[in-house]
């Protein structure tokens, strides 16, 4: 068979094992089993000895042989029909049933279950992302916006601010998990005609069947209202917090690649790792470059959820299987492949203070500046007039320094020899110093976010503790 790489390469076993085809059918076959039970529960002519057979031989999975039955039905679920009861010896599965009374559920305990096990890692990541915050937070760094130096910032402030992007778009996956509806059992059209007519019109009986089988799917709620699919909004409000959810981790593994080119920070680099074939120096962000590629592939999947996302016809047609088939197992294969390399990178990271500080000596008259024009304001100067004076002198510094004139930034210098700005050398050098170890208030942001992800660790804290698998 052609591999899924996205599967096979990058997906963690325990997702896999959700989306593998001999999974889905293990699914499918506890699911008609549930059913089984529950209609003999409520009185119809189900033999135990039949369920006990088919219970027998559920993990008998042989996918070659659904598929040569497929071949012939042109109908899928069909064929694995026919497949269950010749393993068990038996005519009892599917009693009631249309096809999608199936694979819908199923389908959904799939993608509901994967919700959950990628909230999980969720967790996991901000847990490592609060520890590192805190570990940098006073290790000052240049902040930039439009990618040119901006003011300071620390590192640990910078992680936390992806953090806590990440940390809303959880709290959507969280609400998502909560609410979560589950088609039922629903029929052909959604009226449960056929499960009527096997209870001789009792609705109570009805009620108490999908009931009991949406208690084996373990799903908080329950569509009452729909035709022959549930809505695939639902699927777009899947991909969509899932992309949503990859955006902080997409947005800092950018920014580690942009710091790595500096050399301020890395991504880490295992022992006997190789960063290029040809330069021996190399060491490529290369698991950051990964988790924008997922980030990029999960957007593609966002497209093909909205274009599914109001276009149902009627009751519902199969025009969407083919896209979902594709969509809803690969979305999750690469958000799982995400954060596999993603906790891989929190892991495995590095600052370095020695490049950190070159830079910030460089810079940080520049970062002042802002600072510097407000205290020239203080003293007495219009604030027009303070900008105007402060440019003129940075612009002329930043070309002389890019000329090589002067080999190092003489900003403040400048500053004090010009009588638009009140202030001397001494109150100048102050300003600027104390950007060496001043941020703002962003100690105080690191420990808000903190603070939230040690609440929500105590919540989940098994999955606070999760280790990813090794990656390629």
């Amino acid at each position: 068979m052609i591999p899924n790489v996205l599967a096979e390469r990058y997906a963690s076993p325990a997702l896999q094992a959700i989306w593998s085809a001999e999974g889905r059918i293990v699914l499918e076959r506890e699911f008609w089993i549930a059913v089984m039970k529950a209609q003999r529960d409520l009185g119809l002519d189900v033999p135990q000895e039949a369920i006990a057979a088919y219970e027998a031989v559920k993990d008998q999975v042989n996918t070659a042989s659904i598929m040569e039955r497929e071949r012939i039905t042109r109908h899928d679920v069909k064929a694995r029909i026919e497949e269950f009861n010749e393993l068990a010896g038996h005519q009892q599965v599917h009693k009631g049933m249309t096809s999608r009374d199936l694979t819908e559920n199923v389908e959904q305990l799939q993608v509901f279950r994967s919700l959950q096990l990628i909230r999980d890692k969720s967790v996991a990541t901000l847990a490592r992302l609060s520890k590192r915050s805190q570990q940098w937070a006073d290790l000052v760094i240049t902040a930039r916006t439009h990618n040119v130096a901006a003011q300071p910032t620390t590192f640990g402030k910078r992680l936390a601010m992806f953090g806590e992007e990440m940390l809303s778009a959880h709290a959507a996956v969280q609400d998502l998990v909560d609410r979560y509806q589950v088609r039922g059992l629903k029929g052909a059209v959604g009226t449960q005609m056929d499960q009527l007519s096997l209870f001789e019109g009792d609705a109570s009986k009805v009620a108490a069947l999908e009931k009991s089988v949406v208690a084996h799917l373990g799903m908080p709620a329950v569509w009452t209202n729909v035709g022959q699919v549930y809505p695939r909004s639902l699927d777009f409000r899947v991909v969509s917090a899932l992309t949503d959810l990859a955006s902080g981790p997409s947005s800092l593994c950018k920014t580690l690649r942009l710091m790595a080119g500096h050399e301020t920070a890395s991504e880490g680099f295992a022992p006997g790792q190789t960063g290029s074939s040809a330069m021996p120096h190399k060491m490529n962000s290369r698991s950051c470059e990964r988790v924008n590629g997922f980030h990029v592939i999960l957007k593609g999947h966002l497209t093909m959820a909205g274009g599914l996302a109001g276009d149902q016809w009627n009751e519902g047609d199969v025009s969407c299987s083919v896209v979902r088939r594709v969509m809803l197992p690969d979305a999750f294969y690469s958000i799982d492949g995400l954060f596999e390399t993603f906790l891989t990178v929190l892991d495995q990271m590095d600052a370095y203070p020695a490049v950190i500080a070159k830079e910030n000596a460089h810079y940080l008259p520049f970062l002042m500046t802002t600072t510097i024009m407000m205290e020239a304001v203080k003293a007495g100067v219009g604030r027009e007039t303070a900008h105007k004076a402060i440019k003129e002198h940075a612009v002329a510094t930043v070309n002389d320094l890019r000329t090589g004139k002067v080999g190092s930034n003489d900003l403040v210098r400048r500053l004090a020899d010009d009588e638009r700005i009140p202030l001397d050398l001494e109150q100048l050098a102050s300003i600027v110093a104390t950007g060496e170890r001043n941020a703002g208030a962003a100690e105080t942001q690191i420990n808000s976010f903190a603070a939230s992800i040690e609440a929500l660790s105590t919540a989940f804290p098994d999955a606070a503790a999760y280790n990813p698998g090794g990656i390629l």
